[in-house]
Order: structure tokens, then sequence, then C-alpha cells
């Protein structure tokens, strides 16, 4: 479980945001919504602990945000699956070794990393493009690409920053199609989008931010 207790983090510009409360249980599946500026990119860096709240307490597992050692952060990060809107992979590696990079970084899980990035490599249908560069992929293949390597530690919950605002319909819907199935399968859901209506099949939760606050 994620545990958000009255969460504040303020910018020196003033922009943060403010009291912030929810809890991501397993199974869910949860929009984050609001305009450019609303704090959705915050609260991501909040909890990724690239950012500390400066009050309010959040809990992942066995860890708090207010104790947590620095030689647990990586624990603490690996079970988040992180799909960032512009997908950052390696321009200089091919798609496997992509995915084989963020599988080496954790040695706790029983298969091998190569193993581990084969099998999601297949199950994000990605599988005949393995020796592939990135730039040579599509925007919807970057965008799988994106999540085979955000799930290849098989993570708690996947937090995906505007994971389908830049694709076409079609292809959106294979990826809303593809966090679908990955739900299912038992990975937890953080989406932040300002297109909530993209993923209204699905029956999400949604939690709503204006200026920085929990409005709904």
């Amino acid at each position: 479980m994620v545990k958000l207790s009255d969460v504040s983090y303020r910018y020196p510009t003033g922009n943060g945001v403010s009291q912030i409360s929810f809890d991501i249980n397993s199974g869910d599946f949860i929009l984050l919504v609001g305009k450019t500026g609303a704090g959705k990119t915050t609260l991501f860096r909040l909890l990724s602990l690239e950012h500390y709240p400066d009050s309010g307490e959040i809990e992942l597992e066995q860890f708090y945000s207010s104790t947590i050692k620095r030689r647990h952060l990586p624990k603490w990060r690996r079970r988040l699956g992180i799909v960032y809107q512009d997908t950052r992979l390696l321009p200089d590696r091919t798609l496997l070794e992509n995915v084989r990079l963020s599988a080496l970084c954790d040695n706790s899980l029983t298969a091998s990393p190569k193993k581990r990035a084969l099998r999601v490599l297949n199950q994000v249908g990605l599988s005949h493009k393995l020796h592939s560069a990135p730039t040579s992929l599509s925007a919807g293949e970057q965008q799988r690409a994106g999540i085979a390597r955000a799930i290849v530690n098989e993570p708690f919950v996947l937090l995906a920053d505007e994971p389908v605002s830049h694709l076409d319909s079609e292809t959106s819907g294979e990826i809303i199609e593809l966090l679908h199935h990955l739900n299912l399968s038992g990975t937890s859901m953080l989406i932040a989008t300002h297109q909530p209506e993209r993923f209204e099949s699905l029956n999400p939760r949604i939690i709503t931010l204006d200026d920085g606050r929990m409005v709904s």
C-alpha cells in the first residue's frame, strides 16, 4: 500500500501541493486529473522521493518518507514503476538493452535481468523489436517500451505521466488496453492525465487537483 497523509510541498516560487491525502491499494486504477500546473508532476516527484514533503507523510509498505534511510531509497523506488512522458530511452542502446539495464537495478528477483526483460517486452507486444534502436520505433512502440522498462522489476504501482496525450486515438486505445491488462494482472495504476475521458470505459477512481489541492 501507498498512503499519503496531509502531504504538502512548496517550491521557492510558491507553487506545489497542499495537504494531499489518499491511498493506493492493491489493484487500484487511479487517474490524477488537473490542468497544467495543478500539481500532478510535483506529486509524482514526491512519491518517488525526488522531493521530500515539507509536512505530512508518505508511507510505502514498511517505509516512511520522514524516516527512510538513504540506503533504502533504491528499494523504495523499485516499488514504483515510472513511465515518463518523453520515455527517456537511451538512444545508443537497443530496446532489449534499455529494459535489461533497468532490470539490473534489482537482483532480488529470481529470474535473470535478461529473462525478465524478454518477458516484459513480450508482454507489451515488442518481442519482434528486441534489437531495434529506440529512434526507429513509432511513438506508440516507444510508449510500450517505456512501460516495459517500468514493470521489469515488478513494482507495486505504475506511475504514468500523460501516457497517451501525444498519441492518436487508435494508438492511445492500444496503450490504455495494455495498462488495463497490466492492472488486471496485479499492478496498481496512478496515471496523470488531462484527458480522463479516454479512460472512461475502465471506470477508474479519479483524484482531481486544482492549484495544488485535492478538490475531489
